[in-house]
């Protein structure tokens, strides 16, 4: 898991869950990458979690805010696009 990004509205985080451990055996039955990102809306209190062909498209756009360095707001106004789509409630473990 990575913190892409914290701010007061949203918190956007890279996660590789298929990622195996240093010491763990090598799977004999092959496993899909989920591979994704987690985008929490502390608004709303809510998540929605992208990956697939979701998650491939929210990585071109991170690609694209390393080449031209985006403002604050263009980042707000592009994960407030996301929330829309957060359904799952935030819940603490």
């Amino acid at each position: 898991m990575h913190m892409l990004y914290d701010s007061e509205s949203f918190v956007v985080v890279q996660i590789h869950a298929n990622a195996p451990e240093e010491s763990a055996p090598v799977p004999t039955i092959p496993q899909l990458p989920r591979n994704g990102f987690e985008i929490v809306d502390k608004r709303s209190g809510k998540e929605v979690y992208l990956d697939g062909s979701w998650a491939e498209m929210f990585q071109l756009r991170l690609s694209a805010w390393a080449q031209n360095t985006p403002t604050q707001q263009e980042i707000e106004d592009t994960l407030e696009s996301y929330s829309g789509l957060a359904t799952t409630p935030i819940s603490l473990h």
